[in-house]
């Protein structure tokens, strides 16, 4: 006698599915990010819809380095929608491709990462999307030249 199939997975609320992750981004979030024992960053990421259909992804924030130093700081990315998840462009003119996710379910997050080559240096990087809506990359960055892991948690910014 055989089991009967397991149902299928609901969708994570807030996030809904791999495919529903694009749309979520847009928007205002905080963000906190710490890179290990070099820095800390608190900021505000903004992501814009753009007419060609991507995101504009836009950092700023205030960076904290671990000698006390601080000055203001900002980065920028283009993301694309994909099917089942999203690619990342460095914001350049034509944009270059830093990494596609392929999101997957993980437990009770949606998750995705991927691996990007800077010659000489490596970047490792991985997305979770979390049941109470907030969201985390993680960029552990090997090398020669690089050698360090940079943490952030977003989470959804009040209206």
């Amino acid at each position: 006698m055989s089991e009967p199939a397991p149902a299928p997975s609901p969708p994570l609320a807030p996030w809904g599915s791999p495919d529903a992750v694009f749309d979520r981004l847009a928007g205002e979030w905080t963000l906190q990010r710490n890179i290990e024992g070099q820095a800390s960053m608190s900021g505000v990421a903004t992501f814009t819809p753009l007419e060609t259909g991507m995101l504009k992804y836009r950092e700023e924030g205030r960076i904290r380095l671990t000698d006390g130093k601080e000055f203001d700081g900002h980065r920028e990315y283009l993301f694309e929608r994909a099917p089942g998840g999203f690619l990342v462009h460095f914001a350049e003119t034509p944009p270059r491709l830093f990494h596609a996710i392929a999101i997957v379910r993980d437990g009770d997050a949606l998750a995705g990462s991927a691996t990007h080559l800077c010659t000489p240096d490596t970047y490792d990087s991985s997305y979770r999307f979390l049941p109470d809506g907030s969201f985390t990359i993680r960029h552990t960055v090997h090398g020669p030249r690089k050698d360090y892991l940079s943490a952030t948690v977003f989470s959804r910014r009040a209206g």
